[in-house]
């Protein structure tokens, strides 16, 4: 397992503490002999959690980015069944979430976020790479696919530029303010921008899914829905725009799988900017019957085969690129 100098020995998920399975009721049973097996990786002034479940020698990567509110025990179940496809998934706890420490961060900033997985992928580039992600994590995984070298493709469930007024509008708990959020944010500096503020007091954390039993148990993970991130965190986030407009993106392919019942981002808002992205090499689906948080069918199982169809495709990829004649081969 490549972040960590220790890893620890792989556990099987049933083995797990039960507060650390609290996402599991709510996904479809994860495979039998599914093992998880967890490392610290040291980056800068954190001590970041990571996760690998699959085969060490699986002939792909894939790096499952989590949003706000979320963490490695939210992902997980999703990163067992990926992982049946012949991937390797490694999950890390972006810090302010999970069982990264310190678990409380007052300077943490949403750039701090995007430099640790373009830092993170250089280190688990032995394989192709699929970069996928959740929510928030589309953005981040998509700015990863952007600027790595490492990243054979790109896969995200949602899309938002949280920097134009319009999209923030649209994912706010309270719309009308939303024009007023960015100039009020401007001003989270100095000592105020340490103050911690809860995602719910912002956020309409209750549509994160669809299932009022997940709901719940989001809202209620101290480590996850329940947290908290300061101020300057969430500047950064709503200042920052994507690190490069997809107009002039020249990253892998970038896939969306927007969940077609999302009650909390519409599907239109990632649609709109996935369009932007040039070439053809682009595919966007909808998940259907799918909530935020998409674990009902038959979107979750479609997810599935998007991700085993896009293993697929970096493999091939790279392949063709290893048949190739070296420079000095070539007459």
């Amino acid at each position: 397992m490549a972040p960590g100098p220790s890893p620890l020995p792989a556990v099987p998920l049933s083995a797990l503490p039960s507060e650390a399975r609290r996402y599991e009721p709510f996904v479809r049973r994860v495979p039998a002999g599914t093992r998880v097996r967890s490392a610290t990786w040291r980056h800068r002034r954190w001590d970041v959690h990571v996760e690998a479940i699959g085969d060490d020698d699986a002939p792909v990567r894939a790096l499952l980015i989590h949003g706000a509110g979320g963490n490695a025990a939210a992902m997980r179940p999703f990163a067992a069944h990926i992982a049946a496809a012949r991937m390797q998934v490694l999950i890390a706890d972006m810090p302010g979430y999970g069982r990264t420490a310190p678990a409380r961060d007052p300077d943490v900033t949403y750039g701090d976020w995007q430099e640790l997985l373009v830092d993170l992928t250089a280190r688990i580039a032995d394989r192709p790479l699929i970069v996928i992600g959740a929510s928030m994590g589309g953005m981040l995984a998509y700015d990863t696919g952007a600027v790595s070298p490492h990243v054979d493709a790109v896969v995200a469930t949602c899309l938002l530029d949280l920097s134009d007024v319009a999209v923030l509008r649209r994912v706010s708990r309270w719309p009308l303010l939303a024009p007023a959020v960015p100039a009020s944010l401007a001003l989270a500096r100095g000592p105020l921008a340490s103050t911690f503020l809860p995602l719910t007091a912002i956020a309409p954390m209750e549509l994160i899914a669809n299932d009022p039993g997940l709901t719940e148990a989001v809202a209620a993970d101290p480590r996850g829905g329940a947290g908290a991130m300061p101020l300057g965190w969430f500047r950064t986030l709503v200042a920052g725009g994507p690190v490069i407009a997809p107009e002039r993106y020249s990253g892998p392919p970038v896939t969306l799988v927007h969940p077609a019942e999302d009650r909390w981002t519409p599907a239109e808002v990632s649609l709109a900017f996935h369009s932007r992205l040039p070439g053809d090499a682009h595919a966007a689906h909808l998940l259907e019957g799918s909530g935020h948080f998409p674990v009902e069918e038959p979107g979750f199982s479609r997810l599935l085969e998007v991700l085993a169809e896009t293993a697929e495709d970096v493999t091939a990829q790279t392949d063709r690129r290893s048949s190739l004649p070296s420079r000095e081969d070539r007459p």
